[in-house]
């Protein structure tokens, strides 16, 4: 029984590890339905575990992408600001402002996103980077990148635009995980990809990096008040790493349509779910 439940914890650690290395979500919104529903984990410890296994996420493919220089450190240390402040402004306003309004609200902007990546879907493709568009402050802030995209054999040079749009998304994000306990991972790529149009590999890549930074906060919290399992957490976070260590790989030989038709339907789900729940419907 024990080599079974192991074995499970290893298999799917290492599917959550994949997708979320190559979308940039994490994988929490595949393990905590799988350990509440399946194992049937109580969700105060499937949320602690799927935390840890971030950071396994993020540890993994990050150190993959660094060394193919597709981050954009930083975008990820200046959008980790608005998160951050936004993460501690959420836990303030906790019990004040009506979560049902930001599960709309949020929801809303994920179906919006929805739209917009399958209309980039049937336009240019994320390889056609327009540089004529010049950001003053990106480039203040040196945020502007370039990556080598291995589909294509050439490297691509991308302008970050509409710089406070993306702050405030982030602020807004991180205000809204201080508040549902909800990841930003989700909100991190669409900032980046809808509002600041940055190319969606280096979206997803940067990502990854950011939600490692947010969960090695939480998962202190998590630890000292003793919902991290070990005998859970240990080893879907191994099967996490090596996962995110795979699909850091599968990531750069994808063409970005195809990351989109995968991301799709995540956005298309979890923005229904968030719409129906500020609703008060729970499906």
């Amino acid at each position: 029984m024990l080599i079974s439940l192991v074995s499970s914890l290893l298999m799917i650690g290492v599917f959550a590890g994949i997708l979320g290395a190559i979308l940039g979500i994490g994988g929490g919104i595949i393990l905590t339905p799988f350990l509440t529903l399946v194992i049937g984990l109580d969700i105060k410890y499937a949320i602690a575990a799927s935390i840890v296994c971030v950071i396994a996420t993020s540890s993994g493919a990050t150190i993959a992408y660094l060394k193919d220089d597709m981050l954009n450190l930083r975008v990820a240390m200046f959008l980790e600001i608005a998160t951050t402040i936004g993460a501690i402004v959420g836990a303030l306003l906790s019990g004040i402002v009506p979560t049902g309004f930001l599960f709309i609200l949020f929801g809303g902007f994920l179906l919006f996103s929805v739209i917009n990546m399958i209309q980039k879907l049937r336009g240019k493709s994320d390889s056609q980077v327009n540089r004529s568009i010049k950001d003053s402050l990106a480039e203040k802030l040196k945020l502007n990148g370039s990556y080598y995209d291995k589909v294509l054999e050439k490297q691509i040079d991308y302008q970050v635009e509409k710089v406070p749009g993306g702050f405030a998304m982030m602020f807004g994000a991180g205000i809204a995980s201080g508040l549902l306990g909800i990841g930003s991972g989700v909100f991190k790529v669409t900032a980046m990809d809808t509002i600041m149009k940055m190319p969606l590999k280096p979206s997803s890549v940067t990502s990854n990096l950011m939600m490692g930074v947010t969960a090695a906060a939480s998962a202190m919290v998590y630890f000292f008040n003793g919902t991290v399992l070990p005998e859970i957490a240990a080893p879907l976070a191994l099967g996490v790493l090596v996962g995110a260590t795979i699909g850091s790989r599968i990531m750069q030989r994808l063409k970005p349509a195809v990351i989109r038709l995968i991301f799709i339907p995540i956005l298309l789900f979890m923005g229904i779910q968030m719409v129906l729940r500020g609703f008060g419907v729970i499906v």
